[in-house]
């Protein structure tokens, strides 16, 4: 979601006198941050997850299925005519991107293990979600419920909203040719956050995703057409669309997708920077497991996630940083809305700033500087403060983290915050480190994080790449998984050493999009975890999940589970231990779901809804997904969400073992 402070957002061509004062001061809240933590040390792995749905709207009568923008009061509902049911239940809602969509996160962090209490959490998020949209719905007589999708389906392609007529004014925050700006939430950050990475780009956003090709697919994407709305960005589509592609020029098109994320803290900072390079090359794997994005602006698409789709939503760079030549040379010099005075000081940005991690942080024994082999840009006044104050210097490899963070500009500046008091204020720090959307984020300590509050979150690593899935079941599954393994981490951390070239991780971000790739690709992976060099080989994620001495199950699972005293040598004697234990019954199959789909045995939720369109019987081969697939298909997803097997359609998502558990041990 980002840094949301009240005030009045200024457009990019008036803040930008401040980039500068927000990054040096900025720094110096960083600064005093790291002072203030001091020593913080045995701090205990609290966590917590957030899963986003977006607010659907059926038309029965109309056999459509739309993304609701005119419920979006029902967050302020549940914030405060709701807010202490909300509490009790230990639930809480927030605002994202889209007034179509809801964040929901305990309101309480987990402590530990917790089991079927992650996924009882989520139930009663979605439940109570559920419960009070029930109350708005008189407004249309429709149904309206929210799904966690990862994107729907199409967004961008006519009649995608309940918005009576959404052009019968310019969408001037955006100026996109497919979304209106009523997709935007209201709050005032979000509009001028769209409209200042367009104005500092110099051009629109251009997002372009392989087109999924059938025997009556068109050579291009067939939405585009002509307008004369804005000069010059009515101009641009056409140049920027590549053939066989999907084109996408808005913001909302990636930040309107949902995700499942964690966020875990560590005994200190030491352990977190650990944590954090440890997990860097389990991103690309993951979001590749929970691949859930086949389909995108109402067509089938090549790929089957997310990721590079918001990375080119929010691509502030202008021509000149992407090393690119502007598509309109006579509305862009290739310099974006940069001043002519700061020219001689633009770098060359090789990513958007929605990207994979690009460094290790170091601090611990295994790592070695060679492991931090790409090319990254760097600040260097922030890296040479960082390293040379007399307040809390920071070691080089830390500090070369921050540094490269600081390259971007803030996005959005408040007027009213300009001035800050550093001692005790972090929001010009949040500014940058909050829209640098990476894979992992390296959470610093709260101002009033001192070694004696424990009650003020420490530091803390948070995972980003996982798509979201259908289920409550699936989304417990992939958390309580990735919380064995970080458990794990911090428990052998002696032991394993996970250090691999992170170009290699580059490497692996790109291959996890590509269609099928948890079948048909292969990824670099460690081959030992006792090896100083970083030695890989290219794996399946069947053999990455699987193999016997460098899987993740045998170096991660099995041993915390044998640590835990659950089992004695495999996850898979859960089920015959557990007697009458529920909570680690549900594990088994929380541990088998993710089993299968490594092997391949299930389906991924992209290949499922994939296979879903190819044999509608209203699909034409053109790579299309209409009105009517579209209503089916979410249908569908409502039907999974709720276990309802009553089509099979659980069964050939999970497998006949999984639904029938499911549909057997409701957990509400």
């Amino acid at each position: 979601m980002g840094l949301l402070s009240l005030g009045t957002p200024l457009p990019w061509l008036e803040s930008r006198q401040y980039n500068e004062h927000v990054r040096d001061n900025g720094i110096e809240q960083l600064i005093q941050s790291f002072r203030k933590a001091g020593g913080r040390d045995n701090d205990e792995l609290y966590w917590g997850d957030e899963v986003e749905y977006m607010i659907c709207e059926f038309d029965e009568a109309g056999e459509n299925v739309v993304l609701s923008v005119e419920h979006d009061e029902i967050l302020e509902q549940l914030n405060r005519e709701y807010h202490e049911e909300c509490e009790r239940l230990n639930v809480h809602f927030h605002p994202e991107y889209g007034r179509f969509m809801l964040e929901a996160t305990p309101a309480r962090p987990y402590h530990l293990y917790e089991g079927v209490e992650v996924e009882k959490n989520m139930r009663t998020r979605r439940v109570v979600a559920e419960e009070k949209l029930q109350k708005l719905n008189r407004k249309s007589g429709n149904e309206v419920v929210p799904l966690s999708l990862t994107v729907f389906p199409r967004m961008g392609r006519d009649g995608f909203t309940n918005l009576k007529d959404p052009w019968d004014h310019k969408n001037s925050a955006s100026r996109s040719l497919f979304l209106p700006d009523e997709v935007i939430n209201r709050h005032a950050r979000f509009p001028t956050l769209t409209a200042n990475i367009r104005t500092r780009r110099g051009e629109k956003v251009c997002i372009n995703v392989p087109m999924y090709q059938d025997s009556r697919t068109a050579p291009r994407d067939e939405s585009i057409y002509e307008r004369d709305w804005f000069v010059p960005e009515d101009l641009e589509s056409a140049k920027a669309s590549k053939p066989g592609h999907i084109y996408m020029d808005s913001m909302g098109f990636g930040m309107g997708c949902s995700c499942l994320q964690l966020t875990f803290q560590a005994p200190n900072i030491d352990k977190a920077r650990y944590l954090y390079d440890t997990l860097a090359n389990f991103a690309p794997v993951f979001l590749a497991a929970t691949a859930a994005s086949p389909v995108f602006k109402g067509f089938l698409a090549d790929q089957d996630v997310r990721w590079n789709v918001i990375s080119g939503a929010v691509d502030d760079r202008t021509p000149y940083e992407r090393s690119e030549e502007p598509l309109l040379p006579k509305y862009n010099n290739g310099y974006g809305s940069i001043a002519p005075e700061e020219v001689p000081s633009v770098r060359r940005i090789n990513k958007s700033r929605y990207s994979v991690v690009d460094l290790f942080l170091g601090g611990n024994g295994f790592f070695d500087a060679k492991f931090n082999d790409t090319e990254v840009p760097i600040n260097e006044k922030v890296f040479k403060r960082l390293t040379t104050n007399d307040i809390h210097p920071m070691d080089k490899d830390l500090a070369r983290h921050f540094a490269h963070l600081f390259i971007r500009d803030p996005l959005v500046i408040f007027e009213e915050r300009i001035e800050q008091d550093n001692m005790t204020e972090t929001d010009h720090f949040e500014n940058i480190q909050s829209t640098n959307w990476q894979s992992l984020r390296f959470k610093v300590p709260a101002q009033d994080a001192t070694p004696n509050n424990k009650k003020a979150p420490g530091w803390r690593v948070e995972f980003r790449p996982m798509e979201v899935q259908l289920t409550d079941f699936e989304n417990a599954a992939y958390s309580n998984f990735i919380y064995l393994v970080i458990e794990s981490i911090l428990t052998f951390s002696d032991k394993i050493n996970a250090y691999m070239y992170m170009s290699e991780i580059w490497e692996n971000m790109e291959t996890a999009h590509r269609r099928d790739a948890t079948l048909k690709e292969k990824f670099y992976w460690k081959s030992d975890f006792a090896d100083t060099q970083g030695k890989t080989e290219l794996l399946t994620i069947n053999e990455i999940f699987h193999n016997a001495h460098n899987g993740i199950f045998s170096v991660f699972i099995n041993p915390i589970l044998v640590h835990k005293g659950l089992v004695s040598k495999s996850w898979t004697e859960l089920l015959h231990n557990s007697g009458d234990n529920a909570d680690l019954i549900r594990l088994y199959y929380y541990l088998k779901l993710i089993s299968d789909r490594a092997s391949g045995v299930l389906p991924s939720e992209a290949s499922f809804i994939r296979s879903y369109v190819l044999n509608h019987p209203e699909y034409d081969h053109t790579s299309n997904v209409t009105k009517k697939i579209n209503y089916d298909l979410l249908h569908l997803s409502y039907r999974i969400s709720h276990y309802d097997n009553s089509k099979g359609e659980l069964t050939a998502l999970l497998g006949q073992e999984i639904a029938t558990y499911l549909i057997n041990n409701s957990i509400l």
